[in-house]
């Protein structure tokens, strides 16, 4: 097999939560430029079925669409009885669906920090325990979570200690899985970026203009990233390319974390 020849994805099945917008949907289409079949898994099931739709015909992908919760265990489940139903097997999960929220610790209430630890945390488990399971049951797989440089450094100047301690979460669960499950033929890495344009990035400096400058001040790199720029990451995770890899968690941030 060539180098470039292993890291395609043909035959393979991706599910990837949150993948209607942003960061989700451009890693969903770098899968499927890869060759893999794609599962949209979204809150909104209007907008993941125009997602897939979208993906499927820049890239000649199979694809679908599934309406998932992921802190509902009954939604999870179902999102995995799908994607089994329609493609027989699924080789590859990325844990992509999270949520940030920003108040003083002092401030917070329980409702946001149960809130934010559901949805990025509790909703990494849901979807990695059910699919999970099938790929224990089947051949195998590779889970990528999404983590973030803020699981390693704090933020400034926005106050979120919640997204921190969710995002640190991530990064001891991706760990201590890939130790547990190795034996099932299972690698388990995530990513950590750092200031994407997204959204949720503009909707969050809607808010606080002045947060960018901040930002942009301990970069390497004048501007953020686009969402596209994450996607070849996602495709080495998942595939041969990086087949002797599990456990850790690839940080892309423009340089933040360097100083």
């Amino acid at each position: 097999m060539s180098v470039l020849d292993s890291f395609r994805l043909d035959g393979k099945t991706a599910i990837v939560t949150g993948a209607s917008k942003g960061i989700g949907r451009a890693l969903a289409e770098g899968l499927a430029e890869a060759g893999a079949n794609v599962c949209v898994a979204n809150r909104n099931e209007h907008d993941g079925r125009k997602a897939a739709e979208a993906i499927s015909s820049s890239t000649d992908a199979e694809t679908t669409a599934v309406a998932v919760d992921v802190t509902d265990e009954t939604d999870v489940e179902q999102m995995v009885e799908q994607t089994l139903d329609e493609f027989g097997a699924i080789d590859i999960l990325v844990n992509n669906a999270g949520i940030a929220r920003m108040a003083p610790a002092h401030e917070m209430s329980l409702e946001t920090w149960n809130e934010v630890i559901e949805t990025n945390l509790t909703g990494v488990f849901l979807c990695t325990k059910h699919v999970g399971g099938a790929m224990i049951d089947g051949d195998g797989g590779t889970i990528i979570n999404m983590a973030s440089m803020s699981a390693f450094v704090a933020n400034y100047p926005q106050e979120e200690v919640v997204y921190h301690a969710s995002k640190g979460g991530v990064v001891s669960f991706t760990r201590q899985l890939a130790s547990e499950w190795a034996k099932h033929g299972i690698r388990v890495n995530a990513m950590a970026p750092g200031y994407i344009r997204t959204e949720m990035i503009d909707e969050m400096l809607s808010e606080n203009p002045e947060m960018e400058a901040a930002w942009l001040s301990e970069m390497l790199f004048d501007e953020m990233a686009s969402p596209d720029e994450l996607a070849g990451t996602a495709v080495y995770l998942a595939s041969e390319a990086s087949s002797y890899m599990t456990g850790e968690t690839v940080v892309i941030d423009g340089g933040y974390t360097v100083r």
